[in-house]
């Protein structure tokens, strides 16, 4: 039988069923431990239970407890005990010794294996990984100091979920700052001159058009999306197309056809989320993304649209990054993450708003020499 997590969720006659075997396909939809379907799945009577994903951790460690959870019942206990055991540890202290507990644990009932492993895939080109560095201007710069001193001002006066969600929304509007100021200010005001990440990416572009290549652009910010857009039509007189999550179905196949076929711009501007699965984009062989998602197994999702079987060419990823800012600093607590290698490791934004206010004046003090 094959079925929904919707009907899964519903239907109380499949519990009832003594199943042989149950597979779980796209596992990280019942990663949530609260859902129906997540305790539809955990109840279900099976000799054997399989869970299949490409994001056995998306946002924390928890989403592995959850998946274990299903296929293997009390392998890590309870989730308080978890968090207690490893997730804090990890997470936040980089315990590396309880990062090697976890994978002893888990590795005799975790069978991964990634595109990187040429086993798998031999004809799969390489894919190269590079951060292009930018340069604030005086004015992005004047901008995010105003954010940072309001920031740690608010900081230490404000506490618990007032004081997470300032946190979290003003690393996001520093993001925007290192974007373009026309991005943090929304006013619909010029473009050029006055963004050195927007500097930076022309030059990109100019040398991937040299040499007759295609690229994705992937921005977590639809307003950055827009503006992309309308960049590239004033500075380079192209008209590229924005595929988000508010283009209808239609409307996205024919810009995926027009790209892949070579008919269309060279270039495909994609928001994050909307690229992050179902898009098959092999005609690419750059991928830039302009703003970093500080998830690293979302931004890699969405890389693969490019890196994946059919791929003919090399890969070359450019990660754009602001010197000396937040996003310089962010981009290698991430590195530091990845480096807890084979254990996967929760990576989502919830860990910044714990920060402390001098932990996060060392993540968002602008450098003087930054600009």
């Amino acid at each position: 039988m094959v079925t929904t997590y919707g009907v899964l969720a519903r239907d109380a006659s499949l519990g009832a069923v003594p199943w042989s075997t149950v597979v779980l396909d796209e596992a990280q939809t019942v990663k949530n431990p609260n859902t129906k379907a997540h305790r539809a799945a955990r109840a279900l009577a099976a000799g054997q239970k399989l869970a299949l994903t490409g994001t056995p951790v998306e946002n924390r460690l928890a989403d592995l407890w959850s998946l274990l959870d299903l296929t293997v019942p009390g392998l890590l206990g309870g989730q308080q005990a978890f968090r207690a055991r490893f997730g804090t540890a990890i997470e936040r202290h980089g315990d590396e010794a309880a990062a090697a507990e976890l994978r002893r644990l888990t590795q005799p009932f975790v069978l991964r294996r990634t595109k990187a492993d040429r086993r798998l895939l031999p004809d799969l080109p390489d894919k190269i990984e590079q951060i292009a560095y930018a340069t604030l201007t005086r004015e992005q710069a004047v901008l995010y100091q105003k954010v940072v001193d309001q920031l740690l001002d608010d900081a230490d006066r404000a506490t618990g979920m007032q004081r997470r969600g300032l946190v979290l929304a003003s690393l996001t509007r520093l993001k925007q700052i290192c974007n373009h100021p026309a991005h943090a200010l929304g006013d619909g005001s010029r473009l050029a001159g006055r963004s050195g990440k927007l500097v930076r990416f022309d030059e990109l572009v100019a040398d991937l058009l040299d040499v007759g290549e295609q690229a994705i652009v992937f921005t977590q910010f639809a307003e950055m999306g827009l503006l992309l857009q309308r960049h590239l039509a004033e500075h380079q007189h192209l008209d590229v197309p924005f595929l988000h999550g508010g283009v209808a179905r239609r409307a996205r196949d024919a810009m995926v056809a027009a790209f892949q076929s070579g008919s269309g711009a060279p270039l495909l501007v994609v928001s994050l989320r909307a690229g992050g699965t179902g898009l098959n984009l092999t005609a690419a062989s750059q991928v830039i993304h302009y703003d970093r998602w500080w998830n690293p197994a979302v931004e890699d999702q969405a890389t693969d649209r490019a890196w994946r079987l059919g791929q003919q060419r090399t890969v070359n990823v450019h990660k754009l990054v602001c010197e000396g800012t937040v996003e310089e600093r962010i981009g290698a607590v991430i590195d530091e993450k990845r480096r807890l290698a084979q254990v996967a490791v929760g990576t989502g934004e919830a860990w910044l708003s714990e920060l402390s206010t001098d932990e996060l004046r060392e993540l968002v003090v602008l450098e003087r020499h930054s600009w």
